[in-house]
């Protein structure tokens, strides 16, 4: 679990496992900024110099394609570290993250983390298995959603943000319509006219900033079907 300092920002869990002398050269190597809704925090294939701690905020995290065709990852959430796996292969880092709120974020070099995993094993561990299940997370659902028609998709990504970005059913909307469309792979008119299918079928009560399940059984039911 994240922890949350004295200012309200969320720190991740693995500094815990650093020892007093890494903790302090973390401190030494390390600067915070703060962004708005829509501004680069990292940028597909600048060079990987820095991992990203989220504070406080959402961020998206996502592949830029051809066409200004984008695939979205997922949503970094406070307390999440952010690190390329071009930060070990290529130097450079292998998806944008554009903030999706007002955020904070601390920016950790790359080469301190490094220096950490060769010193501490258990730290490195921790470090692996938070980066492992990110990335097993977002494959899982490339995978599941490969196999859904797009209705099944969308119902599966509006289950997604009740379930792990907000814990409950009713939630301010942080994507447009284009980047829904990006994230379920389907154009943004598609996910206009299925999410109007979900409200005139009672499913969901959706404008342009919230989003409300009404029938949560049947909205599971649809992502579970495809």
């Amino acid at each position: 679990m994240a922890t949350i300092n004295d200012d309200g920002a969320t720190i991740w869990k693995n500094f815990s496992l650093m020892t007093q002398e890494e903790i302090l050269l973390i401190n030494a190597n390390r600067y915070e900024a703060s962004f708005r809704p829509g501004e680069i925090m990292t940028k597909q294939g600048a060079p990987a110099t820095h991992a990203l701690f989220i504070a406080n905020g959402l961020a998206k995290v996502y592949i830029e394609g051809n066409a200004n065709k984008n695939f979205m990852l997922g949503i970094a959430l406070p307390g999440e570290l952010i690190m390329s796996p071009g930060a070990y292969s290529g130097s450079r880092h292998s998806f944008t993250v554009t903030a999706l709120t007002p955020l904070k974020a601390c920016f950790v070099g790359i080469d301190v983390l490094k220096e950490a995993v060769k010193s501490n094993g258990t730290f490195a561990n921790s470090l692996l298995e938070d980066v492992n299940r990110k990335y097993y997370s977002a494959h899982a659902r490339m995978v599941s959603q490969a196999h859904k028609r797009m209705s099944g998709r969308l119902a599966e990504i509006l289950l997604y943000f009740s379930d792990e970005v907000f814990h409950n059913n009713e939630y301010e909307m942080v994507l447009s319509r284009q980047e829904l469309g990006e994230m379920a792979s389907m154009a943004k008119e598609c996910v206009v006219r299925i999410l109007r299918e979900f409200e005139d079928s009672g499913v969901i009560f959706s404008n342009s900033s919230k989003v409300k399940i009404l029938d949560r059984p049947k909205l599971e039911m649809i992502s579970q079907k495809g």
